[in-house]
């Protein structure tokens, strides 16, 4: 196979797989109703004057799979990261008790079940644009290469070979996501 091709292939790839790590990624920070330290995964702390991810600041445990437990390694820390949790929007009301914060996370009622599998769906949705933008791309750039039409028409059947595979990739991540979500 040509060199060029096999490039263009490798960065389809690559492209292609990006889009399905962002979606786990993303499909992680989705609460399911059991508590988990990810579900804090995005929540920026103010650390003396710098926004600094709360996994770097403090501690972070699942005692039980209804409470979250935040030990900072520095006392006076407790209410940056009370306020961090409060601006961070999830939905958490944080305690803090002077050694530590605990939250104690709320069973999921069945319409925000529902509306966190949309949630989950439109992520999918979305790591799918990717996948298939990185397959439009590959296929503009095969047309460009010199080589003979069956070289190309092989490349772009093998593009959409890995497309059908990354999409499948992608609905089976959405189900069990989903499947965990509706989960009583």
């Amino acid at each position: 196979m040509n060199e060029e091709i096999e490039f263009i292939l490798d960065t389809a790839k690559e492209a292609m797989t990006n889009a399905v790590e962002h979606l786990v990624k993303e499909l992680r920070a989705i609460r399911a109703g059991k508590a988990s330290p990810s579900m804090l995964a995005n929540v920026q702390v103010d650390y003396y004057g710098s926004a600094t991810p709360l996994s770097q600041v403090a501690n972070i445990n699942t005692p039980d799979a209804r409470t979250i437990s935040i030990q900072p390694w520095e006392k006076n820390m407790l209410q940056e990261i009370e306020k961090a949790i409060m601006i961070a929007n999830l939905g958490f009301n944080p305690m803090n008790n002077g050694e530590n914060i605990i939250i104690n996370v709320p069973p999921l009622t069945e319409e925000r079940r529902r509306d966190l599998a949309k949630q989950a769906k439109a992520e999918a949705e979305h790591a799918k644009v990717g996948v298939r933008n990185a397959r439009k791309d590959a296929n503009n750039e095969i047309k460009k290469v010199d080589v003979s039409d069956d070289m190309k028409k092989n490349a772009e059947n093998d593009i959409q070979n890995l497309t059908d595979t990354f999409v499948r990739e992608i609905d089976a991540k959405y189900t069990t996501k989903e499947k965990e979500i509706m989960t009583v």
